[in-house]
């Protein structure tokens, strides 16, 4: 069979995107899966840390399934809702819509570009859970922040939400983020363990000033990725939590593949957080394979698109004021 993919990235954070609304594909689990880890695969001629399967929805504008390179399903992906939010959006031509994902129906809207000429929009991020059980997470108490795990290290603190996706940051010090302590925990916790039994999304942040972060993370499923949306609206979620930013303002959150910007919304004893970055799109392709075999796809042709240019002046950016912070 035939199908036609949009390489695209959120942040840095890429994905293959199917559209299953306009062309009538028909995947069963296996076949999500088994696609996922074939084209996936940094060694083929594509590569993503995900796919992004863009479906009709019976209640909403749309449905996002997201399938992580290791075949695993994401319950959401705020850096991949931006790029489907910008996709339907266009297909649709509206400037608001609602994506239905795994746990929640979500906003995405069309939003003032946060950098230059880049094409930017704003997804909702919730719901937000810190019940323990919600992640899941086996620690006998209801609810972690800022504390001490003892299993994972005797010096750092950590706090636990789910956003639906499970995460586990902790706020460290450039000595702390130089060192290998973040990849040694997540692996940890992603592997055999007694705490994690489906394993955790592990963000270390370092505050740069009032109204700035650095979140790095070690994405279930994926590994250190440039960048996760979830993580960077559940970091500064925390920072709010922890008196370092303010409710209902402005968050800069730098990244390994850029920067995106949150407001963390309190409304009584809720928690939604708007997560605002870019959706770019780098190449169409189309490719032919055997359902049986996909690794062993063929790319019958490529053609991309100049947006990534743009969206390369503010990496620089981003890399300058990350490095004179944390290098200096």
């Amino acid at each position: 069979m035939n199908i036609q993919i949009r390489k695209c990235h959120g942040s840095g954070n890429d994905f293959l995107l199917i559209d299953e609304i306009s062309s009538q594909y028909h995947f069963s689990e296996k076949d999500r899966q088994n696609l996922a880890i074939a084209l996936c695969d940094r060694k083929s001629l594509l590569g993503a840390d995900g796919i992004l399967f863009t479906m009709n929805s019976d209640h909403a504008d749309a449905k996002m399934r997201v399938f992580n390179a290791d075949g695993s399903e994401a319950s959401m992906c705020g850096n991949g809702l931006r790029c489907v939010g910008r996709y339907v959006c266009e297909l649709l031509q509206k400037d608001e819509i609602a994506i239905e994902t795994m746990k929640a129906t979500l906003l995405v809207s069309k939003a003032e570009p946060i950098f230059n000429e880049i094409p930017t929009y704003c997804v909702e991020i919730s719901p937000v859970l810190f019940s323990l059980s919600a992640l899941p997470m086996n620690m006998d108490k209801n609810h972690l922040i800022n504390e001490k795990i003892v299993e994972l290290s005797d010096q750092l603190l950590f706090s636990a939400v789910a956003v639906p996706n499970p995460h586990l940051i902790s706020f460290v010090d450039k000595d702390v983020l130089r060192a290998n302590t973040q990849e040694t925990i997540a692996k940890y916790v992603n592997g055999p363990n007694p705490l994690f039994p489906d394993g955790v999304n592990v963000s270390f942040v370092k505050e740069l000033e009032k109204g700035e972060i650095f979140v790095r993370t070690y994405e279930r499923g994926v590994g250190f990725t440039n960048a996760c949306g979830t993580a960077m609206s559940s970091s500064s979620l925390i920072s709010c939590l922890l008196s370092m930013n303010e409710f209902e303002s402005s968050i800069e959150v730098y990244n390994n593949g850029g920067k995106v910007r949150c407001v963390v919304h309190k409304l009584e004893d809720q928690y939604k957080i708007d997560l605002i970055g870019n959706a770019t799109y780098i190449y169409d392709a189309e490719i032919k394979l055997d359902r049986l075999n996909p690794e062993l796809f063929q790319l019958i042709h490529q053609s991309s698109f100049d947006e990534q240019k743009y969206y390369e002046e503010l990496e620089t950016y981003a890399n300058k004021r990350i490095e004179k912070v944390l290098l200096g």
